[in-house]
């Protein structure tokens, strides 16, 4: 038997597992089937990690020797590129009772699988259809852009988490992937068509079984996919062309590109006629992540892209309430600093400590920037963040579902509601 483990200081407790016996038959005191469409058997399993008081959630498949090696090295390469993705633990191959191999992955915390996102399940998500859609788009765009032909998107093969009001998406399956130096146009739309055909195919079988969020057709929704991707590219890398005597359309297009999400390391900018008076401005060198590179640099915080640029918005907030306080202009790096400490931080731990696990920390920040603005809205006043906290604590996180995977001890007929 040949195992592959990544990064193994981080998960000790993967080698106990009874990689000889085929994944069917496994029987471990914490384990899950994964609900859904699979062409493999799939199981989400949760082990004590090293004696260290905490249980780690995992996911592992069972497919061919090449295909997992495959997988593998391609969920490294999304890893080491800073694309949204699982964490790739381990790949098992040559199995002594078994042709088929493993792929182990950590279970994305806080995911919201597509079978619950769009079935309700107690989630409140306005406009659910058209968030899924662009989170979509967004992670195809990314990945593209790197040179990664997915070769399979689909609803099953994506998990979502919430993104301060909107949703990012994740690739949990690579097993028909390539990587290139750039993707061609041919390239691009044959991936983009079979997002769509297996977006509609997913949605048509929630509608079928009486699953789907009312409202939501998955036509409608499918068939602006194309529409939608083919806007976000072109706005992405798209050239552009304008006087010379308004070089500001650079600084603008840059501005655009950051609003979005996007980084430029380089543009080129380039006569667009044999007059010099046109130029055309090409973004050459783009790439995703600019809010959560930004706020990770001034607080070394992990989040989304959206709740990056709420918290970064409330950190120039913060900036502004300091300065007309002491009427000191503070430098962005110390404002951010001083912010983690007497707001974020502060806000956090106000969170009592059975729900402070419902969500993402910086999901719970951002919902409670937005129950601030309702209750001042509703006062007509400028609501203290304590008399906030409370109000959202109690109308509001307590009866909150719980988006932190847990497995329980067995209990008979229960199916936990991951994809993977």
């Amino acid at each position: 038997m040949k195992l592959q483990i990544s990064n193994p200081a981080d998960h000790p407790c993967i080698t106990t597992l009874p990689f000889a016996i085929p994944l069917e038959q496994w029987e471990l005191p914490h384990q899950r089937r994964v609900l859904g469409l699979h062409r493999h058997v799939v199981k989400i399993v949760e082990l004590d990690n090293g004696g260290r008081g905490r249980r780690t959630s995992y996911v592992v498949k069972e497919l061919p020797d090449k295909l997992a090696e495959r997988e593998y090295r391609l969920l490294r390469w999304l890893v080491e590129q800073s694309l949204p993705t699982v964490e790739v633990v381990a790949a098992v191959t040559e199995r002594s009772e078994s042709r088929e191999g493993l792929i182990i992955t950590r279970h994305l915390d806080y995911s919201l699988p597509y079978r619950s996102l769009l079935s309700g399940h107690g989630l409140t998500i306005p406009y659910i259809g058209d968030r899924v859609l662009d989170a979509l788009v967004g992670l195809l765009v990314r990945l593209h852009l790197a040179g990664f032909y997915w070769g399979d998107c689909s609803l099953s093969n994506t998990l979502f988490r919430r993104d301060a009001g909107a949703l990012e998406a994740y690739v949990i399956d690579t097993e028909t992937s390539e990587v290139h130096p750039t993707l061609t146009k041919g390239q691009r739309e044959t991936d983009l068509q079979i997002a769509l055909e297996n977006l509609a195919g997913g949605l048509l079988d929630l509608q079928a079984g009486g699953k789907l969020v009312p409202g939501i057709d998955p036509w409608k929704i499918a068939g602006g996919l194309a529409d939608r991707y083919r806007t976000l590219w072109n706005e992405v890398t798209g050239s552009e062309e304008f006087d010379s005597n308004d070089m500001w359309r650079v600084e603008q297009r840059i501005q655009r590109l950051h609003e979005l999400g996007f980084d430029v390391d380089e543009v080129e900018v380039q006569t667009a006629d044999d007059s010099a008076r046109r130029l055309r401005l090409s973004p050459k060198v783009v790439e995703s992540g600019y809010h959560e590179d930004r706020l990770f640099a001034l607080t070394a915080l992990h989040a989304g892209q959206n709740q990056a640029r709420r918290m970064l918005d409330d950190i120039h907030r913060f900036a502004v309430e300091m300065r007309s306080r002491t009427g000191k202009q503070l430098p962005e790096n110390i404002a951010a600093v001083r912010w983690l400490d007497q707001r974020f931080e502060p806000i956090v731990a106000a969170i009592p400590p059975e729900l402070v696990g419902k969500l993402q920390a910086a999901e719970i920040f951002h919902q409670i920037l937005e129950h601030r603005w309702y209750l001042s809205e509703r006062a007509g006043r400028d609501v203290p963040m304590p008399e906030v906290v409370r109000s959202y604590v109690d109308s509001v996180l307590r009866g909150a579902p719980d988006e932190k995977t847990r497995i329980d001890p067995p209990t008979a007929g229960f199916v936990l509601p991951v994809d993977g």
